[in-house]
């Protein structure tokens, strides 16, 4: 138990997360009512006329809006189910290796790009794939035609794909390497002892020995369906793109900041925020009943 003599102290610790949490979450809470009004920034939002769910009707009639959720839902899935494979299985191998200083190096290298923000991958990425680069350059030595990677509206979801799992995937690992430390070196010995392969070790002691973790992560993802990542995509896209590239927070951005449609970019944003809310909420469930994994 805390004395109330220092009790005070661990409040006045708090009192800055606390000040954050009401300036930058709860304060700007009251912009919500925006999508229930027909804003105007020259009256201010409490004298702007009440529509009430007009925004959200107009929101459903636009063919845009089926495009941009179709759009977030398939990268989003896209890069859960790719961000649980490919660490999974690199973990996997690079736990397989003998040396201790490779794994080590190996396991740096690859965690690298995750310190990196989108602003400098994405100029990594522009030059590496553009009409000129060294991907066309050696697709030119095939006979092969250049391609316009970020001009073709099929490649572009994909490339967005690929380049979130290069950039997080190393981060990932280490959480597949944390679990994999956590198996009874026992279990290996009494495998071995009686005569299974390192594949049937593998099989049958390393993946049931992760298994809960993996359902956990999986199930915890959930929640970042509708993310489908605003930087990296606003950094890489364009008007050639937006058919299969443009998701929720790009076009919330474009309606609301560019085109001055505040109260429909407030009414899309709410809408994702209520659908999110309700999708972390039922993750939380399930992780409790699966991998009984609680908060409180």
């Amino acid at each position: 138990m805390i004395s109330k003599g220092y009790a005070k102290h661990y409040y006045l610790m708090l009192l800055p997360g606390f000040i954050w949490l009401t300036l930058f979450s709860i304060v700007p809470m009251f912009g919500i009512m925006i999508a229930f009004k027909d804003f105007n920034p020259g009256i201010g939002m409490l004298k702007s006329a009440w529509i009430g769910l007009e925004n959200f009707e107009y929101l459903f009639s636009l063919n845009d809006s089926k495009t941009v959720f179709f759009n977030t839902l398939f990268i989003a899935v896209m890069k859960i189910i790719a961000n649980m494979i490919v660490p999974l299985v690199f973990a996997l191998m690079l736990n397989e290796l003998r040396s201790t200083i490779m794994k080590r190096w190996v396991q740096t290298i690859v965690y690298l790009p995750h310190f990196l923000s989108w602003v400098i991958l994405s100029g990594i990425l522009l030059d590496i794939l553009s009409f000129k680069g060294p991907v066309n350059s050696l697709l030119a030595n095939f006979g092969i035609e250049p391609v316009l990677f970020f001009g073709r509206a099929d490649l572009f979801p994909f490339i967005i794909v690929g380049s979130d799992v290069w950039k997080e995937f190393g981060f990932n690992t280490i959480i597949f390497l944390a679990a994999l430390t956590g198996i009874n070196p026992s279990l290996y010995e009494a495998a071995s002892i009686d005569g299974a392969t390192r594949w049937k070790r593998l099989l049958h002691v390393t993946l049931p020995g992760i298994v809960t973790t993996v359902i956990l992560l999986s199930v915890l993802s959930l929640g970042n369906v509708l993310n489908a990542g605003f930087d990296q995509i606003f950094n890489l896209y364009n008007p050639l793109v937006y058919s299969s590239g443009d998701i929720i927070d790009t076009w919330v951005y474009r309606t609301g900041l560019l085109n001055l449609q505040y109260g429909l970019a407030t009414a899309m944003g709410l809408l994702k925020s209520v659908i999110s809310f309700t999708l972390i909420t039922t993750s939380y469930f399930l992780a409790a009943k699966f991998a009984n994994y609680r908060i409180f």
